[in-house]
């Protein structure tokens, strides 16, 4: 494994089988401090395996992953103790205020703050003062992601992983978003986004990675490509077939 200290996100000849079928065949990955490194891939790729890995939730069959220099197949706790994870939808408690929400999980992750800190990094966020006390279950899907980020920022993550972060948002919140994931790039945060969008990671990213059929089959950074090439390497590589 590298031993470059601004490596956040580290992945190393990962693979990973389910029975007969290779999810995974020897990846390898850095993101490192203030990085933004858009995964690509269509569905099957092997995304969620990676991100799965990441998290600690599967093991690999050969390689390794490590955030922040800790194997979360060794030590799980510490190793998520540098990461925040965004899914696609975020899960918070439905019938918690978005305050309360932040309050929770910052506890849950030994971060004690005064309320009016909280509060503070629900405006850093963006999101609305007249909703910090209102049930997450009458917020937007950008609103909820608001206090997702503001839960990462809590907890001073050095990593973040999103998994299809602006996947039905509108143009508005999907431009609010881009703007928070490039304050936290700027703050030293490495940040791996999984998705579909590929405007979005034209204008979020500093590099993509692309999956096909659980291969890395293309890393590229915006200094190599201009970025209304992106589409047509994109589909050259997902309608090849990999390499064995």
């Amino acid at each position: 494994m590298t031993t470059n200290q601004d490596v956040i996100i580290e992945i190393n000849q990962l693979s990973k089988h389910f029975g007969d079928y290779q999810a995974l065949n020897d990846v390898n990955l850095t993101v490192k401090q203030g990085e933004v490194l858009a995964l690509l891939g269509p569905n099957g790729a092997g995304k969620t395996t990676t991100i799965n890995c990441l998290l600690g939730f599967l093991k690999p069959d050969n390689g390794q992953v490590r955030i922040a220099g800790v194997n979360p197949q060794q030590n799980v706790v510490n190793a998520r103790k540098n990461l925040a994870y965004i899914p696609e939808q975020v899960a918070l408690y439905p019938r918690l205020s978005g305050l309360e929400n932040l309050v929770y999980f910052s506890k849950v992750a030994k971060v004690e703050k005064s309320e009016q800190e909280f509060k503070a990094l629900l405006e850093q966020v963006a999101l609305p003062a007249h909703a910090f006390n209102k049930p997450v279950n009458s917020y937007s899907k950008g609103m909820r992601q608001k206090v997702g980020i503001a839960i990462a920022i809590a907890k001073q993550a050095k990593a973040l992983i999103l998994d299809e972060p602006t996947s039905g948002l509108d143009p508005s919140a999907s431009y609010e978003f881009s703007q928070l994931i490039q304050q936290l790039a700027k703050q030293g945060v490495a940040i791996l986004m999984a998705t579909h969008d590929l405007f979005r990671a034209q204008e979020d990213a500093h590099s993509v990675a692309i999956l096909n059929q659980g291969r890395l089959v293309d890393y590229l950074n915006f200094e190599q490509i201009q970025t209304v090439q992106l589409e047509s390497v994109y589909l050259k590589h997902i309608k090849a077939e990999p390499s064995c």
